[in-house]
């Protein structure tokens, strides 16, 4: 039997994620400068280490209830309430963020509803909005990258279903404000689009508060884990706080597919809650620092407020093209096609060590 005639249709709808097929390419260099990797560079504190080898000393390696332990999701709830101003009670720990997002667009979205997207974007919102088999509505945000109610408007977003909202963003490193979350919840609220809120990299903030848009609106979804302020990437652990209709509809699937949260990373994580990320912070600003001095005289790029990520025009304006000529340099970074309906621009993470930042920074002013 031919595999390729047994494929879903819905497969066609997406693509193999351009951030993947670098990693792939990053195996067949010699050492690379790799400015591709958006993981933290610093280890899992040793806390949530220990926690969780405790956890698997005393054998709790089994499934844990579907919706997390009793235990995490009350700390989660907590810090949450005093870190953003959420309104929901309702939490589910899932398989991280992308786990939870996943859950939210299986449940959120049908075959036809439109989900607004600024853009640029993270990989995943797109192709699980066309994997549901819904319309994704691109908000043009260039070239600033701030979403505000003019480009929602321009870009049809009234008509949407659903907001994907990022902040700090992941390519732009785009930090929105008080008051441009604030005019974003109340246009939510004027049409009737609910809000889906990834704040993954909320510790990250480099230049002024941080501002949650679940602070300002019950129609909303905050979806936040582990992976960035512990460097819990492999551990596969965040959550999501809601309307209990809409937990509970995510609950329901998590259980027909993830089962649970990993179980040794649910314990561990209750001594994450309690590590301060402040000096990897101040850390990753200097980075960022390195960064911006080091391209913009040669390069067109917004100052990132958060994150640890640079969206920076590529010259000529051919992200592909660019990318491809700092690989035969033996640096690794990613076209900003994968992140944008555009091909203008390339991301950079720096998430490295310092000498591998210069050692980019050198490469990219050279072919610049």
């Amino acid at each position: 039997m031919d595999a390729a005639a047994l494929i879903a249709d819905r497969m066609g709808l997406i693509d193999s994620s351009g951030i993947r097929k670098v990693f792939d390419l990053a195996k067949s260099l010699e050492n690379p400068i790799n400015l591709s990797i958006g993981q933290p560079d610093f280890d899992v504190p040793e806390p949530v280490k220990a926690r969780a080898i405790q956890a698997i000393k005393s054998g709790l390696n089994k499934y844990t209830v579907t919706q997390g332990i009793q235990e995490l999701r009350d700390e989660v709830l907590r810090s949450e309430k005093e870190a953003t101003g959420v309104r929901h009670d309702a939490v589910l720990i899932t398989s991280g963020v992308a786990g939870a997002t996943m859950l939210a667009f299986m449940a959120l979205v049908n075959p036809g509803d439109r989900v607004a997207i600024p853009d640029p974007y993270f990989v995943m919102y797109k192709h699980l909005c066309r994997l549901m088999g819904g319309v994704p509505i691109y908000v043009d945000t260039y070239p600033d990258f701030r979403l505000t109610v003019q480009r929602l408007e321009e870009a049809g977003a009234g008509g949407a279903k659903l907001l994907v909202a990022n902040s700090p963003c992941n390519p732009t490193g785009v930090v929105l404000t008080e008051d441009e979350l604030r005019r974003v919840a109340d246009w939510a609220e004027r049409n009737g689009v609910f809000v889906v809120n990834d704040e993954i990299y909320r510790a990250f903030c480099y230049d002024g508060e941080f501002a949650s848009i679940a602070s300002m609106t019950d129609d909303v979804l905050l979806l936040n884990g582990f992976s960035k302020t512990s460097a819990m990437t492999g551990w596969r652990l965040g959550y999501a706080i809601g309307p209990e209709r809409i937990i509970e509809e995510m609950k329901k699937l998590q259980q027909f597919s993830f089962v649970c949260a990993p179980s040794i990373a649910q314990y561990g994580a209750l001594a994450a809650v309690g590590v301060s990320p402040d000096d990897h912070v101040r850390a990753y600003k200097a980075k960022r620092d390195l960064v911006y001095e080091g391209l913009r005289g040669k390069f067109e790029l917004e100052k990132p407020l958060g994150a640890f990520y640079a969206f920076v025009r590529a010259p000529e304006g051919d992200g592909d093209a660019f990318c491809r000529k700092a690989v035969e340099h033996n640096l690794l970074i990613i076209p900003g096609s994968v992140f944008s309906e555009r091909n203008s621009h390339f991301r950079l993470s720096f998430a490295a060590e310092d000498s591998v930042i210069r050692a980019g920074i050198e490469v990219l002013c050279s072919l610049a």
